[in-house]
């Protein structure tokens, strides 16, 4: 794959710590390029995912014995859709670094390939046991998920009820726990109470990661307008329509144009007229017998 342009403002000092510590392996300058591809990565993820996975690649080209390097594959190929290959590279980095944090984005690999019942088995593992609270709640997001791919709506609700859920304390899971419970709770017909907790998610959502908002307005049937496409309808009448001042100077310049007409009109006319006088001055009357 060929190397793709890095802004000349990106620098491998960016990166993590402790992803650069890992890239002490390789040659410095070798390093340096792996870093700034991983960067790139890094700030392209989540608002242009197809540019992120293909610095993705050519970092993995570069460094593919690198722990950190098949991780940052794997997200970018998840970020894409391409579930098989980010297991691949989950797996792969999982093997490296013998790590399993990586496990509730594996079981949604497979759910992704439209395995749940794969997803499901993975989240009775032992490895489960392992997560920080961060994970275990992000596998219980996942199981639940799994739940509903599987038609189980009921169980996805009681899969979602945790004492992580109860708790008032807010973490930076907390708005999509709510907000996956909510969204649980409104499959299976109990809408009030997916209102409530839709609004929870909504309190605890400070940096905008759900849609809560929009949830709790249809929910009430509320309808948003979008300037944006007002000005658009706008900009399409007045294609289609001439401007009042247009249209008065188009009528004006169309009267212009008639009188012209008329005074033409008249003046050929009046040249007739005096053709007939003057051919008759000329012919003189006739003579008498």
């Amino acid at each position: 794959m060929k190397r793709l342009p890095i802004p000349e403002d990106v620098t491998g000092d960016e990166i993590d710590k402790d992803v650069r510590q890992e890239l002490l392996s390789l040659p410095k300058t070798l390093a340096e390029d792996v870093a700034k591809n991983l960067v790139m990565v890094a700030k392209l993820l989540d608002e242009d995912p197809e540019r992120a996975y293909g610095y993705s690649r050519v970092a993995l080209r570069l460094a593919s014995r690198v722990a950190a390097v098949r991780e940052a594959a794997g997200f970018a190929a998840y970020a894409v859709g391409k579930y098989s290959e980010a297991l691949a590279e989950f797996r792969a980095s999982r093997r490296m670094t013998g790590s399993v944090e990586l496990w509730p984005v594996m079981a949604d690999c497979e759910r992704g390939l439209g395995r749940p019942e794969k997803a499901m088995a993975m989240a009775g593992e032992p490895e489960v046991a392992k997560l920080d609270k961060a994970g275990q709640v992000e596998m219980r997001l996942v199981a639940a998920g799994a739940r509903r791919d599987m038609g189980q709506a009921e169980a996805a609700v009681v899969t979602l009820q945790s004492p992580e859920l109860a708790s008032s304390a807010v973490h930076p899971w907390t708005a999509r726990l709510r907000y996956a419970y909510a969204d649980a709770l409104l499959a299976v017909g109990r809408e009030d109470e997916a209102r409530d907790w839709f609004a929870k998610a909504l309190e605890a959502d400070q940096g905008g990661t759900t849609d809560a908002s929009d949830r709790l307005a249809e929910l009430d049937g509320v309808e948003f307008t979008d300037a944006l496409d007002e000005s658009a309808d706008d900009e399409e009448s007045a294609a289609g329509k001439p401007a009042a001042a247009d249209r008065d100077a188009a009528e004006a310049g169309a009267g212009v144009v008639d009188a012209a007409v008329d005074v033409a009109d008249e003046d050929a006319g009046e040249d007739r007229a005096d053709d007939v006088r003057r051919d008759g001055a000329e012919g003189g009357a006739p003579e008498q017998g």
